[in-house]
C-alpha cells in the first residue's frame, strides 16, 4: 500500500471518494491497520483518557507523550498517512511555540502533518506553522482541549448563530492555509455545508455522513473504553468482554496448575540435564 499524499487526498474529495482513518497509539496496532487498509491515523491526545486514564481528559497530556506515541505509530506504519496532534499550551501561547511544538513532530516522529484544535483564535498559529512548511489540520466543533469554555463535551452548531461561527472558524483556517479540516460533534447539516463550501478536504467525528471522510477513537470502536461512549460511535467489536474472559480463563488456568502445559515449555538438549546433576552433585552436595 503506498502511502497517500494531500494532493491524493484533496483529489478524493473531487471525486466522493471517502477517506478511512483512526487515532492509534501504538506501535503493534499501527502495523495492524496498514494491513486493514487505514488510510489516515491520528496520533490523538485522546490519549489522555483512552491510554492515560486522566481524569483531566486530554489537557495533562504534554509533547514528550505525544512525540513517544507518534514515533510508535510511525515505526509501525510506514505506509500510512500519520497525523501529529498538538496537545493543550503547546501552540495556544506563541506562533513560535506553535511552530516549534509542531517542528518536533516532524523532526522526532516523521508526521506528514499536525493537526491543532480551535477556528479564528489559533489562526495566526496555523499560518504560522503553514509558512514553516508543515502541513496542518484544522479542528472545530467540540474541540475536548476547550471542553471547559463549551460546557463540557457537548455537540456544537445545533443553531444558527453558533452553525454560523463555526462556518466563519471553517473558512478562517482554509483562508490562512491548511491542508484539511476536521469537524466534532456537529449536526450532519453543519457537517454537509462545510464540506461543500471548502475546497480542502473536510473529516468528520460524529459530523454526519456528508463529509469526506470519517474518523473514530480506536478505543471506543474497538469496544475496549468503557468510561463512556459518544453518541456518534459505532461500536464494531466488543473487545473488552473477549478481554475480561481471556484474564478469567488465564488465571482460573494458573490457579489450577492447567498453564503451562508441556507444548509451552522450552526442553533442554538431550543429555544435558544429567551433565547438569553432575554439576550440582560436584558444586553444590
Amino acid at each position: 500500500m503506498a502511502k497517500k499524499t494531500v494532493l491524493d487526498f484533496q483529489n478524493m474529495k473531487k471525486s466522493g471518494e471517502k477517506v478511512v482513518w483512526l487515532t492509534c497509539y501504538d506501535n503493534p496496532t499501527a502495523r495492524l491497520m496498514e494491513r486493514a487498509g487505514i488510510e489516515m491515523i491520528l496520533v490523538g491526545d485522546s490519549m489522555g483518557m483512552v491510554v492515560y486514564g486522566y481524569a483531566g481528559g486530554t489537557v495533562p497530556v504534554t509533547m514528550d507523550q505525544c512525540i513517544v506515541h507518534t514515533e510508535a505509530v510511525r515505526r509501525g506504519a510506514p505506509n500510512i498517512f500519520v497525523m501529529g496532534d498538538m496537545p493543550f499550551l503547546s501552540y495556544q501561547t506563541t506562533p513560535e511555540d506553535a511552530v516549534r511544538n509542531a517542528g518536533r513532530f516532524y523532526k522526532e516522529a516523521s508526521v506528514d502533518a499536525i493537526k491543532l484544535e480551535g477556528g479564528r483564535r489559533v489562526v495566526k498559529m496555523i499560518k504560522a506553522i503553514v509558512d514553516a512548511g508543515m502541513v496542518v489540520c484544522g479542528h472545530i466543533g467540540l474541540t475536548p482541549q476547550s471542553s471547559g469554555q463549551l460546557s463540557g463535551f457537548k455537540a456544537q452548531g445545533r443553531t444558527a448563530e453558533s452553525a454560523y461561527e463555526l462556518i466563519l472558524d471553517a473558512i478562517a483556517i482554509q483562508e490562512v492555509g491548511a491542508s484539511f479540516l476536521l469537524l466534532e460533534a456537529v449536526p450532519p447539516e453543519v457537517g454537509k455545508f462545510i464540506t461543500e463550501y471548502l475546497k480542502i478536504p473536510v473529516y468528520g467525528i460524529g459530523a454526519g455522513p456528508y463529509v469526506d471522510g470519517q474518523v473514530l477513537i480506536m478505543h471506543d470502536m474497538l469496544g475496549v473504553f468503557e468510561a463512556f461512549t459518544p453518541k456518534f460511535v459505532k461500536k464494531y467489536a466488543n473487545l473488552a468482554e473477549n478481554m475480561v474472559k481471556a484474564f478469567e480463563d488465564y488465571a482460573k488456568e494458573v490457579k489450577e496448575s492447567k498453564f503451562p502445559q508441556k507444548e509451552h515449555c522450552y526442553g533442554m538438549i538431550e543429555g544435558e540435564f544429567e551433565k547438569m546433576m553432575e554439576l550440582v552433585k560436584k558444586k553444590l552436595v
